[in-house]
């Protein structure tokens, strides 16, 4: 506001100065004599001030028209000149305009279209660093692969899209499938922009793929610097990298750097159930039974895995079954309800031989939440507790087509795995398994019908006109629990053998089959009590 009224005050003062100023010339009085090629001119002094102001105007015009004489010399001698110029903006402005388009037709999905102008754009504007990477782009959208290529090569050359092209050239390896060389474009990418989270993503990917711990581990700081990466994320993928790493380790015999990072990967995530028995094995090796048990109890509380109770019955393999019940006792207490919990306690009370106290540990899962392991579980009851053979072989039956229950399963493509590795097998993605029920219930045993169940079972029969079952053809992903020989007498009898009983105890391993002592007595006469009695 101030600014333009001061403009509108200075016009004004300029306008009064010439008004007084032509005055003033009118008023003096006198005459300019100019004596020119012998005449005499009498000329006042206004008409001298303006001759003046003609001249000037004459002697700029003469300037004028003698640069455009020389501009017009050097245009034809080759030089740069106002014509040349001239014919340069109007190639830039069309330049600019093809490349609007392609970047228009890019963004609406017509890849040919936006090719075709990303090429008049390199044609007029001969600026490789900036009509390059629309070229590139356009090229890869259309399928034109080997022109992006080309393309991404040239930005590589200049500073400013150095990035660009290294980016553009990695992901082109990728799809070709040539890891090697894609490997060494990315870690070029990342040592130029280490906060680019793709790249980083995508390093980290293929270093975790190569078993480059270290590598990972680096790229994975870099993350949580920059901000991409959550702090809980982060310690918990460097739980992976570190128990990845103990693995390693271990297999090349290098056992105090395993132990160290098997610890380490523990502190980081406690709920890493792989971390977590590592680690307590660890301690075991070393004597330190106690901090093996916290480990598995702080895992246990997070998570129920059978190889938790696995590495928690290791802690003391020499127990007897009624002394490892006793110990079980307070990692069971911590969620009593839950499916692998009341399995837990089932398969204890069936390696001491207590079958009514499976049965009740047991309770109505195999109904509520019927799988594989719940079945055969509930087979080994039904066979501990005297049933006939036409009972138990209809418990595996349901067995055989039942759900395993979780597994290690690839939240990226959902793929299902026998154990945990810190990289999916079949889609390479990091840290990506999850202890949980697949989408699709898979059968226990290569999802065979309960229709060839026949030709699974043979040898005498225990009623007429039905076979009886085969003890080696459990469900493969279910460990035998009670050995054929744990059954009650009278069961035993109907197989026609005496071999001494025998019962099963957990290990790190598993569940060995370890001797009873004498045979369990027969089977109890009263109906034993289902779920909601209290556990033996």
């Amino acid at each position: 506001m101030l600014w333009s009224l001061f403009k509108i005050l200075l016009f004004v003062a300029v306008v009064v100065a010439l008004a007084y100023g032509v005055q003033w010339l009118l008023s003096v009085s006198g005459e300019v004599l100019v004596s020119f090629a012998g005449q005499e001119y009498v000329l006042s002094p206004l008409v001298v001030v303006l001759g003046l102001v003609l001249g000037l105007i004459v002697l700029w015009l003469v300037f004028k028209l003698v640069g455009l004489l020389v501009s017009v010399l050097r245009f034809i001698n080759g030089d740069e000149t106002a014509i040349s110029r001239h014919f340069e903006r109007n190639r830039e402005r069309k330049g600019y305009e093809a490349l609007s388009d392609s970047l228009i037709a890019l963004a609406s999905g017509e890849a040919r279209e936006a090719a075709a102008k990303a090429r008049q754009a390199e044609k007029y504007l001969e600026r490789p660093e900036v009509t390059d990477v629309v070229v590139a782009q356009a090229a890869e959208a259309a399928g034109e692969r080997e022109r992006a290529v080309e393309a991404y090569k040239r930005l590589v050359r200049h500073d400013r899209t150095r990035f660009v092209g290294v980016r553009g050239l990695m992901r082109s390896k990728l799809e070709e499938g040539d890891t090697d060389t894609a490997m060494k474009l990315a870690e070029k990418a990342f040592a130029l922009k280490p906060r680019h989270v793709e790249t980083q993503d995508t390093l980290l990917a293929m270093q975790a793929r190569d078993h480059n711990w270290e590598g990972a581990r680096r790229v994975l700081t870099a993350k949580l610097k920059s901000g991409a990466l959550p702090k809980d994320v982060y310690k918990r993928r460097e739980a992976v990298l570190s128990l990845a790493d103990a693995r390693a380790r271990l297999a090349e015999g290098k056992t105090e750097e395993a132990r160290a990072e098997a610890l380490e990967a523990n502190r980081l995530s406690p709920e890493l159930v792989p971390a977590a028995v590592l680690a307590a094995r660890m301690h075991v090796e070393a004597g330190d039974k106690r901090r093996a048990t916290k480990a598995i109890k702080a895992a246990w509380a997070k998570l129920h895995h059978p190889d938790l109770a696995a590495a928690f019955a290791g802690i003391e393999p020499n127990e007897t079954p009624q002394e490892r019940i006793r110990r079980f006792g307070p990692l069971l207490k911590l969620d009593p309800d839950a499916p692998e919990a009341r399995m837990l306690e089932t398969e204890l009370h069936l390696a001491a031989e207590d079958f009514p106290g499976a049965r009740r540990a047991l309770g109505r899962l195999p109904e509520t939440h019927p799988t594989a392991r719940s079945l055969s579980l509930m087979a080994a009851v039904e066979r501990g507790e005297g049933a006939s053979e036409a009972v138990v072989r209809g418990w595996l039956a349901k067995a055989l087509g039942a759900s395993r229950g979780p597994q290690w399963v690839c939240t990226n493509c959902g793929t299902v795995h026998g154990d945990w590795v810190p990289v999916c097998t079949s889609c390479e993605a990091f840290d990506t398994l999850d202890w949980t029920e697949p989408r699709r219930a898979e059968a226990s045993v290569s999802a065979l019908p309960t229709d060839v169940l026949p030709l699974l079972v043979d040898g005498p029969a225990s009623e007429p006109g039905v076979p009886a079952l085969r003890e080696d053809h459990a469900p493969h992903d279910v460990t035998p629990l009670v050995a054929p020989e744990a059954q009650p007498a009278s069961s035993r009898e109907v197989h026609g053998t005496s071999t001494p009983a025998s019962t099963t105890h957990a290990t790190a391993d598993g569940f060995d089959t370890l001797p009873a002592g004498d045979s369990p007595p027969a089977p109890q006469d009263e109906t034993p009590t289902t779920a909601g009695t209290a556990r033996m």
